[in-house]
């Protein structure tokens, strides 16, 4: 504008309206320039500004709710991916291939192979789905995991120490508690073993509701108990 000033005859006569309806005359072309540009300067920050602070508002919020509903999404993700119907509420035992999906850390195989396979397997009547003997080689252990854990009827977790520190034990744990959610009509299909002595500050909080809100029982470790364990064990599978 101050550059075409000397295209205007009597410029002192010329006057700009400008948004906000104030009059400005053409005495001072540079200091009105200097005004317009402070002003759009400003207004443009502004809008940057604000831009930015709703962007970053729904990242952290789109941040959060991933994150508090992880488990139901990754759940979700799954039985799409292996085409299961996953809102399909399953009642008929007929339906599962196994009786119980024993979760348990590496540490307890041991107690697995001598103790629950023989005690639970010995007639023939209860089936039990074993990570180390019945999943696919081959096959991704996330599928083996929630394939194996929509096919049988019950889920039992040993819970030890290594247990909790285990990564895909708390997996499987998190996609049964969605199993049971999503698939079974809330139905409680958890069964909790206490396997080691773990006080509630031991235990993360999801499990230490489940445990406050449903039965669970403790490995005795002697010849009296066990057979009270096992006969308890075998009476919630039949």
């Amino acid at each position: 504008m101050e550059a075409n000033l000397d295209m205007f005859i009597n410029n002192n006569n010329y006057i700009c309206q400008v948004n906000n309806n104030d009059v400005v005359h053409l005495t001072n072309v540079q200091e009105i320039v200097k005004q317009l540009e402070k002003e759009c300067s400003s207004y443009t920050m502004l809008v940057i500004c604000i831009t930015m602070g709703i962007i970053t508002a729904c990242i952290i919020l789109a941040a959060g709710l991933m994150f508090r509903f992880r488990w139901r999404l990754r759940y979700l993700y799954y039985m799409t991916r292996h085409k299961y119907n996953v809102f399909k509420n399953i009642q008929s035992s007929d339906t599962y291939k196994y009786d119980a999906f024993i979760s348990y850390a590496n540490e307890e195989t041991d107690f697995v192979v001598n103790e629950i396979i023989p005690n639970l397997e010995s007639d023939d009547s209860i089936k039990l789905c074993i990570h180390q003997r019945d999943f696919v080689p081959g096959e991704e252990i996330t599928h083996n995991i929630t394939n194996g854990i929509h096919r049988s009827r019950r889920i039992i977790c040993i819970l030890t120490r290594s247990f909790l520190d285990s990564y895909y034990c708390m997996f499987e744990f998190n996609m049964a508690r969605m199993e049971s959610i999503y698939s079974r009509d809330g139905q409680n299909i958890l069964f909790l073993i206490f396997y080691e002595q773990l006080s509630p500050k031991d235990l993360p909080l999801v499990i230490l509701e489940l445990v406050q809100q449903q039965s669970y029982i403790e490995y005795p470790n002697n010849e009296q108990g066990n057979v009270v364990f096992w006969a308890k064990i075998k009476e919630s599978l039949v």
